[in-house]
């Protein structure tokens, strides 16, 4: 009897152990490349999935900058310990793609619980690749205009007719100069992604093979007249001392100080920024307007322009690691699709201006009325909806884009400080990038 009682209890310690294991949540990694009040609301949604998922825990790390955050998910899987969920830019694609380190969060769904119809278009027509979408959108963005409405009304422009053109932008920045309205007219980070937006918002391709999309690229389309004329322009805008930035390469701190501070009327920046933009508005005083990124209202290779073509979305994705167990695969899936949810979507696009991605999301702020008491969000959104769809303002696929970016920003960097011509300038760029393409195309094969 006492023998049977004992077996008893070690069966009720064995399945009380087995229980307590099953219980136990599936842990899994989070690695994005967000820091300050980003990170903060990051890990507050972090901690409210946690809560109302028990089942997983999710630990969340931030990683550096979207470079180091890639380059690091990828060294970590070599050594076999891969984060389950990575935040990628946008330019990052092709090389994820090519890493073999991630596995198709559509391959993960079942049904229902993923929409690839709610996207907005734009959205779709990035990441969807191969008819299938890899990663899942979360924080995209496109650039706009910011202005002081108060410089405006001091140099004597109407503040509600902010310029739209490249010439426009060149005679009203003479006027905020010449009006002595602010030191300086205008300032934007020295960053490849305003060339290449307004590549796109061109018509132009920045890679050949339909800008990647239709076959790998293989080299770049540096030395087009859309290059030029974006150079030339820009080239101009810092002779002239309407242009300013801090000095430094993708200092986009320095060029957000310059503007808060009064020192130029006007800033082109991401959307994203939106949110803060008006926090800094109010804390120093001055009436804040937005507007679409200007573009060349001129012949280009003698094609006249009637328009802009639009943006290009940028930003990033949340991309699901594949080498891990079951468990861990679906609650990578489980977590992605709720951290990007419509409701989510919402509260991102309030906390800091980056697009609400769902149409089911932009429904919801139309019926809150939201972009009608919000209008500084609104001309960002609206440029994104009026994008014309091509493979320019598509984007381009890159393998060695992160590679490619550096290079167009040391191109820009020796013209603006007059150290080479334009057309040398870009010469030069389009060997150095049709050699990367090529080395990283060559690496893959």
């Amino acid at each position: 009897m006492k023998r049977v009682l004992v077996l008893v209890m070690l069966g009720l310690l064995v399945f009380s152990g087995l229980a307590l294991a099953q219980a136990k949540p599936v842990q899994i990694t989070f690695w994005h490349a967000f820091g300050g009040a980003r990170q903060q609301w990051v890990a507050r949604r972090v901690a409210d999935f946690n809560y109302t998922h028990p089942g997983i825990q999710v630990s969340v790390q931030f990683k550096g900058s979207y470079r180091d955050t890639l380059n690091a998910a990828i060294l970590a899987a070599q050594q076999g310990d891969a984060p389950n969920v990575v935040q990628i830019f946008e330019i990052g694609t092709q090389l994820a793609l090519d890493s073999g380190i991630f596995m198709p969060i559509q391959d993960l769904v079942i049904g229902p619980e993923f929409q690839p119809d709610d996207y907005i278009s734009a959205l779709t027509d990035y990441y969807k690749i191969n008819g299938k979408f890899n990663s899942i959108p979360w924080n995209s963005s496109n650039p706009v205009l910011f202005y002081n409405k108060d410089i405006f009304r001091k140099a004597g422009l109407d503040p509600n007719k902010p310029p739209r053109t490249f010439e426009e932008m060149l005679a009203d920045s003479k006027q905020i100069v010449e009006s002595g309205a602010a030191k300086n007219a205008i300032t934007w980070p020295l960053h490849s992604w305003f060339f290449e937006q307004w590549m796109a918002n061109m018509g132009e391709n920045l890679v050949n093979n339909g800008n990647g999309r239709d076959a790998r690229a293989t080299e770049s389309l540096l030395t087009g007249d859309g290059a030029k004329t974006i150079l030339t322009w820009w080239k101009e805008m810092a002779d002239k001392g309407y242009w300013t930035y801090s000095g430094r390469v993708e200092d986009w701190d320095g060029s957000d100080a310059i503007f808060i501070s009064g020192q130029a009327a006007m800033e082109i920046t991401s959307t994203s920024d939106v949110t803060q933009r008006q926090n800094d508005a109010a804390a120093n005083g001055f009436e804040l307007g937005t507007s679409y990124l200007p573009y060349p209202a001129i012949t280009v290779g003698g094609r006249k322009l009637t328009g802009p073509e639009g943006v290009i979305v940028g930003g990033a994705s949340l991309w699901i690691t594949k080498d891990h167990p079951t468990a861990q695969l679906q609650a990578a899936k489980t977590f992605v699709l709720w951290f990007t949810n419509t409701e989510n979507s919402i509260a991102w696009h309030k906390a800091t201006g980056y697009f609400p991605i769902h149409k089911s999301a932009i429904d919801v702020l139309k019926v809150q009325n939201w972009f009608v008491l919000n209008p500084a969000y609104k001309a960002a959104f609206d440029q994104l909806l009026n994008t014309k769809p091509s493979r320019a303002t598509q984007g381009a696929l890159i393998g060695a884009f992160p590679q490619v970016r550096t290079i167009i920003e040391q191109a820009i960097e020796k013209v603006i400080a007059g150290k080479a011509t334009v057309d040398a300038a870009l010469t030069e760029a389009k060997a150095l990038a049709d050699k990367a393409i090529q080395e990283y195309n060559q690496s893959v094969e």
